[in-house]
């Protein structure tokens, strides 16, 4: 069994490794430079495609899967404290996505990550926040927004699913944690500053 602080630790560094700078290293690019800056998968696309941003999509979702499923597994904890240890080596994944230390803490905002954590600890809030991230975005072309509402979908599935605190506890978090990312996105659209995917969307102006 190896210790929790350590795990925890080697999920934040490979948290820490982003898919956006993996795949700009190959074809000698930067998307922090680009677009918004962020190193997520929604620069990745909008800057330099579909092609493009599938692995980097693949490699931040698996990260956090990877963290989650198995890291928890090898803890000094028993099984009765398992959700403890997703909740924080879950977290770690995520926090080390969004704040890499390989990459001078520039990353992304963690939606891809989060979802590879919630495939490991509760597939079941996938489906609905995905129809909920869809709806917004064909009705809103905002990506952050839809993000953020497919956030709070899992949070509101797992208090209506489920009879686990620590793991309603974590939900909650990573809602909290992707608005938090996301107060940017909430800011400009309070100006009317924000980008909108227009392609996407029902009604356009």
């Amino acid at each position: 069994m190896i210790p929790l602080i350590f795990l925890t630790l080697l999920a934040y560094l490979l948290g820490s490794i982003s898919g956006s700078m993996i795949m700009g290293k190959l074809k000698k690019v930067d998307i922090r430079q680009m677009g918004s800056g962020n190193a997520g998968g929604t620069n990745a696309f909008r800057t330099q495609g579909l092609l493009f941003a599938l692995p980097v999509v693949i490699i931040d979702i698996g990260k956090g899967f990877i963290a989650t499923q198995y890291f928890s597994e090898i803890t000094l904890f028993g099984p009765t404290t398992i959700e403890f240890s997703n909740l924080i080596i879950g977290s770690a994944s995520i926090i080390g996505h969004c704040y890499p230390i390989f990459h001078n803490f520039q990353g992304g905002k963690g939606a891809g990550t989060a979802m590879g954590v919630l495939i490991s600890v509760f597939p079941n809030s996938i489906l609905p926040a995905i129809i909920i991230w869809i709806l917004s975005l064909i009705f809103t072309g905002f990506v952050g927004l839809s993000t953020i509402l497919a956030g709070i979908t899992v949070s509101i599935t797992s208090f209506l699913q489920l009879q686990n605190l620590p793991l309603q506890m974590m939900c909650l978090f990573l809602s909290m944690f992707i608005i938090f990312m996301h107060r940017s996105n909430i800011i400009r659209m309070i100006k009317g500053e924000e980008n909108q995917f227009k392609k996407i969307m029902i009604f356009k102006k």
